[in-house]
């Protein structure tokens, strides 16, 4: 394989491979294309139409059906992994193990037991394991980020943050409404994002307990889905919830309330939302829209000489994945010295707060992290 220098101006291209070609896959091959210094060198995924599709249209030498074939290729530095969540540990695991970078979509893994076993590959190859949490990439987040950290709100006590849509089961029947592929419905894949846009922004609080609450109300009915999500192509049961709620307890006496929904009797659009109480202030991110509106309604609730002094920071709309692969790439052109700082942990933490939510939800009972 490929072990491109990391230092000095005349660094040869690093070679990736994109496994996974739906919606994320292309992202990520889109945002290599306009990565300098990166050649996209494998292409894998099973639709072959597509696959030749993309190939073409940016210039890749190779394309297989299977990622196996893809991850024995000799000249490639790193890989990102974008398929089913099923598939996340055993291809990163073995793409690590090749000595090869990897950046997964999220969530790390179906559970923290496997996504244990792919940060112990990381540490074992000594390479990076990182995983695309783009939300956090958003403008509005970072700029909020920024007040948070300089101060202006005090000491954040109380934060809600949701993902919530009216109609959007993703493709009822197929592996995401099936919990053995999927690890769970919209609290693993929503839900994932909101709690790591809320704890990092407000600066990785550590959690200590949750207790959580899920729901499968609209999707065994045939109910919650709509033509973007192809929702009625039914293959299978629908096994997982389809809303979800938890109460984070955080250290320090924060708490944190999440929820996560693809399907609820709600206004029409979708909502990306954080609400967050402050000693000195508090704030509200709310983007109706979600993921299709790229700078969300931000407004920061102060006082000043006992008076209200609330204002609107400006916003501007952040690089999405692109920003995420940017990130990937800068962390394998770091060298060794900084490889270990990226070996997933982050990804796993998130992953043990989901597995103690789906753990309570069950017991019905709050559970320690």
């Amino acid at each position: 394989m490929s072990h491109a220098p990391t230092n000095g101006t005349h660094e040869p291209p690093l070679k990736v491979g994109v496994i996974g070609l739906g919606w994320a896959g292309q992202q990520h091959l889109d945002a290599y294309s306009r990565a300098p210094g990166v050649e996209v060198v494998a292409l894998a995924g099973l639709e072959e139409g597509l696959r030749r599709e993309l190939q073409e249209q940016h210039g890749v030498p190779h394309a297989f059906a299977d990622w196996q074939d893809l991850v024995a290729l000799d000249e490639l530095d790193a890989v990102s992994v974008a398929v089913p969540t099923f598939l996340h540990a055993p291809i990163a695991v073995a793409a690590l193990d090749r000595g090869l970078h990897v950046l997964s979509e999220k969530p790390l893994a179906r559970n923290a037991v496997e996504g244990q076993d792919m940060v112990d590959a990381a540490r074992r190859a000594g390479r990076v394991l990182d995983v695309a949490f783009n939300h956090r990439r958003r403008g509005d987040i970072s700029t909020l980020r920024r007040i948070i950290k300089a101060g202006d709100l005090g000491r954040p006590y109380y934060a809600k943050a949701s993902w919530l849509r009216r109609a959007g089961i993703p493709m009822l029947g197929s592996w995401f409404t099936n919990r053995e592929m999927s690890g769970g419905g919209p609290l693993v894949d929503l839900g994932v994002h909101v709690l790591d846009y809320a704890l990092h922004l407000l600066g990785e609080p550590k959690v200590l307990s949750v207790s959580a609450a899920t729901y499968s109300e609209l999707g065994p009915h045939g109910r919650g889905g709509d033509e973007r999500y192809s929702a009625m192509a039914t293959q299978s049961a629908f096994e997982v919830e389809d809303f979800a709620s938890a109460f984070v307890r955080l250290e320090g006496g924060g708490t944190l309330v999440l929820e996560a929904g693809w399907a609820a009797y709600r206004e029409q659009d979708d909502l990306l939302d954080f609400q967050v109480y402050g000693t000195e202030g508090g704030a509200r991110l709310h983007a109706l829209g979600a993921s299709k509106n790229p700078v969300a309604d931000l407004r920061v609730f102060a006082e000043k000489d006992g008076r209200n002094a609330d204002w609107s920071p400006e916003v501007k709309a952040g690089a999405g994945h692109q920003a995420v692969i940017d990130d990937f790439l800068a962390a394998v052109r770091g060298g060794p010295e900084v490889w270990g700082a990226h070996d997933g942990s982050l990804a796993l933490s998130r992953a043990r707060v989901i597995d103690a939510c789906y753990r309570s939800a069950a017991e019905q009972r709050e559970v320690d992290v």
